[in-house]
């Protein structure tokens, strides 16, 4: 007995000796502090359609027979030529349909009931090799041939599944391959699949499958007809880095049309306010709150601290290439903003941007141009985050300026 249980002790031991070792070697998570991420210039969100989709993931739901296939072939005709699809701006590229139900000839026939003129940056397939079976090397080669593809359209998601789970587990893991594919290529991938037959009051809950698939993917649209064949629908939108929408949409001629009159997006000339008052300035140190009350007392229009910090650091960039450089110091507890205008950077050569960028739009002095210019959050006027530009100075929001240790920060 006595021999049994020294055994059983040592076994435990070597047990908890393996649990320990392998503690040891376990990767450690990698972080980034709150400090950090508010100070790095990450490289700017890109869209492939103003508004509606971004570099990522999307699925397009509906019933059969709706029109899905025909949106679809709309949004890529309109990519591939950068005209607006929706009344929506376009960002040029090439376009690639997988037509996995359809034939060319049914291709063709679509194409000339929607354009007469063929356009070099659209390609079509209509078969391709399933998910995890090589469907992701025939997207990645058919990048690296036109390296400005925007656009990847599989219709339908159904033809490149392969797991016979329908789980949220199942779901989550095939989408998850797609979408980190559109994020290591920097494209937008736009998925066709089916609604459900029974009604819910939340169109996203009707997308055919578990939760799994509207949480993998960064954004939905849900094609919803008001009565089988009356052509008459609603069009539901939502996602990550998108605003919730609704339209109106009537198919004609081929096409779905909004019958909801759009608000055009606001053209973002903080960049063009910030050199304005940089080359009359020429210097500038204090809060984010002291430069918002110049900023009311140049444009007449009233900003907020927090949102200040948060579009200084997303147009660092853009700010650069006119000649102005910024920098936030910590100092106890607060941050102070330094800026500086270095006219031999300056690619616009000191003309004054807003009038001239506001006179050429036609939207000078118009409610979207102060939208633009001074919208502001609902937060407080506590600081964002650090920004480190050429010359290494940093600076901070409200406070004092006091000389001390500089925030290092990234350009991303």
């Amino acid at each position: 007995m006595m021999r049994l249980m020294f055994k059983v002790r040592e076994d435990d031991r070597a047990r908890g000796f393996k649990r320990k070792k392998g503690r040891d070697n376990m990767k450690k998570l990698e972080t980034k502090s709150c400090e950090e991420i508010m100070s790095t210039a990450y490289k700017p969100l890109a869209y492939c359609v103003d508004g509606l989709l971004t570099q990522g993931l999307y699925i397009l739901a509906g019933a059969p027979k709706v029109g899905k296939s025909w949106l679809a072939l709309d949004i890529c005709l309109s990519v591939a030529k950068g005209e607006d699809v929706l009344k929506h701006q376009t960002h040029i590229g090439t376009a690639l349909y997988l037509c996995l139900e359809d034939s060319y000839n049914r291709i063709q026939n679509r194409l000339y009931e929607l354009t007469d003129e063929p356009t070099e940056n659209l390609y079509f397939a209509i078969m391709s090799e399933s998910l995890g079976n090589g469907l992701e090397t025939q997207i990645e080669t058919f990048k690296s041939h036109h390296p400005d593809t925007k656009l990847i359209v599989i219709d339908t998601l159904q033809m490149v599944r392969n797991e016979k789970d329908c789980g949220y587990g199942a779901d989550y893991k095939e989408l998850s391959i797609l979408k980190a594919l559109a994020d290591k290529l920097a494209i937008t991938i736009l998925l066709v699949h089916h609604t459900r037959k029974c009604y819910d009051s939340d169109p996203f809950n009707m997308i055919s499958g578990s939760t799994g698939i509207s949480g993998c993917v960064d954004g939905s649209m849900v094609l919803l007809e008001s009565k089988r064949g009356s052509r008459e629908a609603k069009l539901y939108c939502v996602g990550r880095d998108i605003e919730n929408q609704e339209y109106r949409v009537l198919f004609h001629d081929h096409r779905w049309t909004p019958c909801d009159e759009i608000a055009p997006t606001p053209p973002d000339i903080f960049s063009f306010a910030i050199h304005d008052f940089m080359v009359e300035q020429q210097s500038f140190i204090g809060s984010a709150s002291n430069l918002c009350d110049l900023l009311y007392q140049k444009f007449n229009r009233k900003y907020f601290p927090n949102r200040l910090s948060r579009d200084l650091i997303q147009h660092t960039e853009e700010l650069q290439r006119y000649g102005v450089l910024f920098n936030f110091r910590r100092s106890h507890g607060c941050r102070i903003l330094e800026l500086e205008y270095i006219a031999s950077g300056d690619s616009s050569d000191g003309r004054i941007l807003w009038v001239e960028v506001l006179d050429s739009t036609g939207t000078r002095n118009s409610e979207n141009v102060d939208s633009a210019l001074f919208q502001c959050g609902d937060s407080s006027e506590t600081g964002a985050g650090n920004s480190q530009m050429g010359d290494g100075r940093t600076a901070s929001g409200d406070g004092n300026f006091i000389e001390t240790t500089a925030l290092p920060v990234s350009v991303l």
